[in-house]
């Protein structure tokens, strides 16, 4: 029998799945998809006798027990993820579930919030010389993260970041980003990027929580911060050498510099 997918349904605008998840989408007899996250809109890449199950209601037993009763009678099951499933996704629990079972399981990755909000922003992630690194992290809430793995010790290093999930505790998160970087740190807010009613705040480090408050946004958004928002298409300096005239490489030779 066919295994379980499981598919990243991308950031929210249906068109930006991969056309692998939209194929098992259309091959699927039942989708289990992550209700509180994932917008209906990406169903309309089912068949009109596929059938649609929200798992915002479910704990993983009930969930599982679904996916497994629909497996064994023979039907392809899609569990749909929001963004990429290996991202905040708890799949790995699912996985182990499946295991324990002997049901056969393959993923499909999908496209993350946080490339949607840089191509909303129209920023590149590791500019050359000013950044080459950029983390992707969330503030300890009910879920815990390690102690080494805090947004400070990670906010130390004044990468480039983006924070998930973390827009609720948005006054923490402005008093540890604006230690980090400065007050005047540049900063940038993305709402449900992709999908129609997104909403893009550019804002400093230390305005953060008051930007946030105003707009009223308190989920599903997304958390931008690093010296790469402060280079504009005007200011931008450093280049890569890859498509540098006088740097030669294993599929073009340089040119002269005199």
């Amino acid at each position: 029998m066919n295994p379980v997918i499981f598919c990243g349904a991308g950031p929210g605008d249906p068109d930006l799945i991969t056309v692998k998840g939209q194929r098992a989408l259309a091959a699927a007899d039942l989708v289990v998809y992550a209700g509180s996250l994932v917008p209906e809109a990406l169903l309309k890449w089912t068949r009109p006798d596929c059938r649609h199950l929200s798992s915002a209601g479910l704990h993983l037993d009930e969930m599982i027990s679904t996916i497994a009763d629909a497996w064994l009678s023979g039907q392809q099951v899609v569990r749909l993820h929001t963004g990429d499933p290996s991202l905040y996704g708890a799949i790995f629990e699912q996985m182990a579930k499946l295991s324990q079972r002997n049901i056969p399981y393959t993923v499909i990755p999908g496209v993350t919030a946080a490339f949607a909000a840089a191509a909303a922003l129209g920023v590149e992630y590791t500019l050359p010389e000013v950044s080459q690194t950029l983390i992707l992290t969330r503030l300890a809430g009910r879920t815990p993260v390690p102690e080494t793995e805090s947004l400070a010790s990670l906010a130390a290093h004044r990468t480039t970041m983006a924070i998930y999930l973390s827009i609720s505790m948005v006054d923490e998160m402005t008093r540890i980003l604006s230690k980090a970087y400065g007050s005047e740190g540049a900063c940038a807010v993305v709402y449900r990027a992709s999908q129609p009613d997104q909403k893009i705040l550019w804002t400093t480090t230390g305005e953060l929580a008051a930007t946030v408050k105003k707009e009223k946004i308190t989920r599903t958004a997304l958390v931008v911060v690093g010296r790469v928002l402060d280079v504009s298409l005007k200011t931008l300096v450093h280049h890569s050498k890859l498509y540098d005239r006088h740097f030669a490489h294993g599929y073009r030779e340089a040119e002269d510099q005199r």
